[in-house]
C-alpha cells in the first residue's frame, strides 16, 4: 500500500492486527509496546505478545516507559508516519502525538462503542451478560475511547464463552475490520453519543469476590468474564477457593445462599433469588485445578456447609 505506519500495541489481542498490516504491505516504521515486565508466580521478566510477534516479523521495536516524554514524541515525529494504529497499547496517547500522522491515529476497540469504553470491554460485556458484542475502529482523540467511530463489526456471544475465547475471536474480527478501515484512511467518522456510553474499568482483585446473594447467572457471567484473571473467589473452611468454570443449573433452591446442595455428586451451591450454580472446575489455595465433584469428594463436603463465611 505504500503508507508509512507506526503500530502501538501490547496484548495478544493486538497481534492479529499487526500481522494483518504486515501481510497487507504497510511500511511499518516501528512497533511500540510496553516494557518487559515480571510475570507469573516466578516473576521472571517477560516480553509482551506484540513484542514477540514484532521480533518474529523482523520489525523495529521500541518500549518507552512513558510515550509522552518529549524525546519519545520527537522520535515519533521524525519518523513522519502517514498514520498510526493503536490496539491495546496500555497508555493514554497525548494530543501532541495524535497530531503527528496526517491520517491520525486509528484504534481497534473490543466493543460496540459507545458501550464499554475503557480497559476491560470484553471482560465486562461477559460479566454483564451481554448476548452480542463486537469491535469498533475509531479515530483516537484525547479522551478515553471517545473518538469518532469509523467501522463496526458485531458477533453473538455464546452463553458459556469466556474472556479468552471471546477475545481470540474479536482479535481476528478486529484485524479484518482494521484493514477495511485502512483501505480508506481519510474517511469521516461518526461522533459517539456520550449519553449511551458505558464504562469498562480495568479489573482488580476486588472484582473476584463472590456475593452469594447474587443470582447464579451473575456469578456464572463474572466467572467467564474474569477468566483467567482475577477470576471469581470465595472463602471455604478458612481458605480461598477460585472458580474456573461454572454453569447455571435449571433447578431452584429455598435454602440460604452460599450453602452446598445435596450429599454427593456435582458441587452445587444455592444462590440468590432461589437459583443454583454448579461449580465445574475449582482450585483450592496452593492446589491444582480439579472438577467440582472431585473437590467435593476429596474434602468430604457435607450438605448445607456454607461458602463465603
Amino acid at each position: 500500500m505504500g503508507l508509512k505506519a507506526i503500530f502501538l500495541g501490547t496484548p495478544g489481542f493486538a497481534v492479529p492486527s499487526l500481522e494483518a498490516m504486515v501481510s497487507a504491505g504497510f511500511d511499518l516504521l516501528s512497533v511500540y509496546t510496553q516494557p518487559d515486565r515480571p510475570k507469573g508466580r516466578g516473576q521472571s521478566v517477560a516480553m509482551s505478545a506484540v513484542k514477540e510477534a514484532a521480533l518474529r516479523l523482523n520489525l523495529s521495536v521500541e518500549q518507552p516507559e512513558r510515550i509522552r516524554k518529549p524525546e519519545i514524541v520527537e522520535a515519533l515525529r521524525e519518523q513522519a508516519p502517514d498514520l498510526m494504529v493503536v490496539v491495546g497499547y496500555g497508555q493514554i496517547i497525548p494530543q501532541n502525538i495524535i497530531d503527528i500522522p496526517r491520517f491520525g491515529i486509528i484504534n481497534v476497540h473490543g466493543s460496540l462503542l459507545p458501550k464499554y469504553r475503557g480497559a476491560g470491554p470484553i471482560q465486562w460485556a461477559l460479566a454483564n451478560g451481554e448476548s452480542v458484542t463486537g469491535v469498533t475502529t475509531m479515530q483516537i482523540n484525547a479522551g478515553l475511547d471517545t473518538g469518532s467511530m469509523l467501522l463496526k463489526s458485531e458477533t453473538p456471544i455464546d452463553p458459556d464463552e469466556n474472556a479468552v475465547e471471546l477475545g481470540g475471536r474479536l482479535s481476528i474480527l478486529g484485524a479484518k475490520l482494521l484493514l477495511e478501515t485502512l483501505a480508506n484512511p481519510g474517511q469521516a467518522g461518526t461522533v459517539q453519543d456520550d449519553k449511551a456510553a458505558t464504562h469498562a474499568p480495568m479489573l482488580s482483585k476486588l472484582d473476584a469476590a463472590i456475593d452469594w446473594s447474587w443470582p447464579a447467572t451473575l456469578i456464572h457471567n463474572r466467572t467467564r468474564g474474569f477468566y483467567p484473571w482475577p477470576g471469581t473467589m470465595t472463602q471455604f473452611r478458612d481458605q480461598t477457593l477460585r472458580f474456573w468454570k461454572t454453569r447455571v443449573v435449571e433447578e431452584s433452591s429455598t435454602i440460604e445462599p452460599g450453602r452446598v446442595l445435596g450429599t454427593k455428586g456435582p458441587l452445587k451451591i444455592a444462590c440468590g433469588h432461589g437459583t443454583v450454580l454448579e461449580v465445574l472446575e475449582v482450585q483450592q489455595e496452593g492446589r491444582k485445578r480439579v472438577s467440582g465433584a472431585d473437590f467435593r469428594n476429596g474434602l468430604r463436603i457435607d450438605e448445607n456447609e456454607i461458602l463465603g463465611a
